[in-house]
């Protein structure tokens, strides 16, 4: 079965017999929607949070790569799309695009335009589905942007990676971009609100592959430490000091 996202959206969506959404992504070029958004709305945002780029060359300039990197607060997923010439595509939550009224209308333009893939993540098939949905937009040589901690810090620091960073790479071959986002937190204090003016950092690490593991993306342990090293680096690259424990269980705590 097969559905359009309304008129905010030209992302068709199709619904498989395991209720995993499968979408053809928005072509790039100078007349997409990305590309409408980037110089509309482009300068005001660089005006706005003036974002210093440490490190784009590291993002090659085709075929799929995987950007993952710390989330501090709900404009980091504004932000990252704005500061890559690539686009870049995420998974956010479905509520992004379902809003009702003008600024549910334009919530979900700009969302889907920028990138972001509307899926479902609650229940048991929420994961599976964000999973299948990242492998398809790298095996169609695109970007797909992640964070592995799998929601906001509740205090700014760095907590412990899940794993599906790691199986998305194992399973395409995709290199990994650790990127950290400095700053955000300070204009969005809570993710909340309509964030202030102010200067970020973002600082993208030197690409890493690990074909070593090919093979074993079903591996715990291989798992686990592919996912720890991206951990490190976007805590290198950060400098935020790192907890490990997951950030949803601090929040429930």
């Amino acid at each position: 079965m097969c559905a359009t996202h309304g008129i905010a959206s030209n992302v068709l969506t199709c619904t498989d017999s395991y209720g995993i959404h499968r979408r053809t992504f928005p072509t790039e070029g100078p007349l997409s929607r990305f590309a409408l958004i980037k110089a509309t709305l482009g300068p005001i945002m660089r005006l706005m949070f003036r974002p210093q780029v440490e490190g784009a060359e590291n993002i090659p300039g085709d075929g799929p790569v995987i950007l993952a990197g710390n989330h501090l607060t709900f404009i980091d997923s504004m932000i990252l799309p704005l500061v890559c010439d690539r686009q870049v595509f995420f998974i956010g939550k479905d509520e992004y695009v379902t809003g009702k009224g003008l600024k549910g209308r334009l919530m979900a333009w700009f969302f889907t335009g920028v990138g972001m893939i509307p899926v479902d993540r609650d229940g048991g098939r929420g994961g599976v589905a964000a999973l299948m949905t990242g492998r398809r937009v790298l095996e169609e040589g695109r970007v797909f942007g992640i964070y592995p901690e799998g929601t906001r810090s509740p205090d700014g620091r760095l907590y412990r990676g899940r794993t599906g960073i790691a199986r998305l790479t194992l399973m395409t071959g995709a290199p990994v971009v650790p990127f950290a986002m400095i700053g955000t937190d300070k204009l969005q204090p809570g993710g909340a609100g309509l964030p202030r003016p102010g200067k970020v950092t973002v600082r993208f690490g030197e690409a890493m592959e690990f074909s070593r593991y090919e093979g074993m993306d079903r591996d715990r342990y291989v798992l686990r430490a592919v996912t720890d090293s991206v951990m490190t680096e976007v805590m290198r690259l950060s400098g935020q000091e790192y907890v490990d424990m997951y950030a949803s269980k601090a929040k429930a705590a």
